[in-house]
């Protein structure tokens, strides 16, 4: 596996993950809990900022690993 595609799995993973968060934070009906799941979404949220940039250099560093 190469490391474009661990990256592309990984950023996959924290955008289910945000996503999941933030569908919680819909569906409690717990305002500490629903405050909770907003802050993990924006957690993962930031984390895919920085996974992506992350990709973005790999991909001008390590054109081979380009899908």
């Amino acid at each position: 596996m190469t490391v474009g595609t661990q990256m592309t799995q990984a950023i996959a993973t924290v955008q289910s993950a945000a996503a999941t968060m933030k569908t919680f934070a819909l569906e409690t009906q717990d305002q500490e809990a629903k405050k909770t799941f907003e802050q993990l979404a924006q957690t993962f949220d930031s984390a895919l900022t920085v996974l992506k940039g992350r990709e973005q250099y790999i991909q001008q560093q390590e054109p081979q690993y380009k899908q």
